[in-house]
């Protein structure tokens, strides 16, 4: 019955990786497989395991009570997810990141690329990489008519909220779920990944730089100097600051980073409410609330990301019950002693496959305690090797998307720099871990 169930995943898992060949969204397979796994536990009575990392072996558990703990470490990661997207959307509702687009005063196409990719490493760090590529891909369109030039500037912007993400630990879901599973804290994740993945975001932007595609000038700007709404800035440094405080808050109370972030968005609300210039009154009609620019907010998160995340997190959370992830993480260990030779076949391997499930898959394969080096060089690898590939990653995947990226076209073009400067970052994490 255990092998069923890993049959069971192994199926799910290969129709979310060739979700654009079967037309059928990642999120269905993956709430089926969960489902299905889950219900093969219960109704074999297969023993279920809780790894203890302090002890280092499995705790013999029962299925509700394993079910609800994973649910609840899953519904933290969710929750904390569906408060920054909400922030994001009121920041957008008032336009707010009009104010980047004022930033942008040069012609010239190597000053643009240092200014996106500085861009896109800052402001994945802050409202996560997949939401800071499509924000500049929107204000690329603005600057760029020509699409070959434009999908060279949006493959390094990948590159670089890649990289930008992987240092924060609200930059990237991977990076989120590591922080809120307690294997790697605020301030250490920063202090040992900002430098790798400023080395990883400027070793390709570099070599692009002195590419013919980056020289000269670009043929059209679109000006800036178009009215913005009367709150954009002031929403966009509130917001921005608002998740900011996220980690701060933890550190502060020591609560679940969840908490914080719902804090910041009631923070982020009422002055959305204040300047919406709604009416409050006691017998306002329905349809007068749907103008709050919280609820059109909350009306365009993406509940189909966070069903996904919900499947993926609680199918591998089965495997881990079962035991087989500590068991595999044994065998593997075994056969290649060195864990930075296995962590970098990670960070390769999050370039085919989607980096969520490979960074749950090690949350409960390795029993390290709070940051170990081992987590933080996870946290490195799986967000930045992604770059890899145009469909490795989030970010790519909606440039792709948005800008109707060849797969091959990233893979010849693109790939040999998130390479160079994945590699460059892995070597430069090693040498800078030795002094912390």
């Amino acid at each position: 019955m255990a092998t069923l169930v890993l049959i069971v995943f192994v199926i799910g898992y290969l129709a979310i990786t060739l979700e654009h060949n079967l037309k059928i969204d990642k999120l269905i397979p993956a709430l089926a497989m969960m489902a299905i796994c889950w219900a093969i536990l219960a109704l074999g009575h297969l023993p279920v395991f809780e790894v203890n990392a302090e002890l280092k072996q499995l705790i013999p558990s029962h299925l509700d009570e394993i079910l609800l703990h994973h649910l609840g470490k899953t519904s933290e990661i969710l929750v904390f997810l569906m408060g920054a997207m909400t922030i994001v959307e009121i920041i957008d509702y008032f336009d707010g990141f009009a104010t980047i687009k004022s930033f942008i005063r040069t012609t010239s196409k190597k000053r643009l690329l240092w200014i996106f990719a500085f861009l896109a490493f800052v402001l994945s760090a802050i409202i996560d990489n997949l939401t800071a590529t499509i924000v500049l891909i929107s204000i690329l369109r603005k600057l760029i008519a020509e699409k070959e030039t434009k999908i060279w500037f949006t493959g390094l912007i990948v590159v670089s909220a890649n990289a930008g993400g992987a240092w924060s630990p609200i930059g990237d879901v991977t990076t989120t779920m590591l922080w809120i599973g307690n294997k790697v804290s605020a301030g250490n994740l920063v202090k040992l990944l900002f430098v790798p993945s400023l080395i990883c975001m400027l070793v390709p932007v570099f070599i692009a730089s002195y590419l013919p595609a980056f020289q000269g000038h670009i043929a059209q700007q679109e000006t800036f100097d178009q009215q913005k709404g009367k709150y954009s800035s002031r929403m966009l440094y509130l917001g921005l600051a608002a998740i900011v405080f996220v980690p701060v808050f933890k550190t502060t109370t020591h609560l679940p980073p969840y908490v914080g972030m719902m804090l910041s968005l009631a923070l982020v609300a009422i002055f959305a409410e204040i300047y919406s210039n709604r009416e409050f009154t006691i017998g306002a009609a329905i349809g007068d609330a749907h103008q709050s620019p919280v609820h059109k907010a909350l009306s365009k998160i993406e509940m189909p990301s966070i069903l996904f995340f919900l499947g993926i997190l609680l199918a591998v959370a089965a495997l881990e019950s079962l035991g087989m992830l500590f068991h595999f993480a044994e065998s593997l260990t075994a056969s290649i002693p060195d864990l930075d030779v296995v962590v970098m076949l990670l960070g390769v391997g999050s370039a085919v496959i989607d980096n969520v499930p490979l960074v749950a898959a090690s949350m409960g394969m390795f029993p390290q305690g709070l940051d170990d080096h081992l987590w933080h060089f996870i946290a490195f690898s799986a967000g930045t090797g992604g770059s890899m590939l145009i469909i490795g990653s989030a970010a790519g995947v909606v440039a792709m998307g948005m800008e109707k990226i060849d797969f091959f076209w990233y893979l010849k073009k693109i790939s040999w720099l998130a390479l160079l400067g994945f590699l460059a970052g892995s070597f430069a994490f090693m040498g800078l871990r030795m002094f912390f």
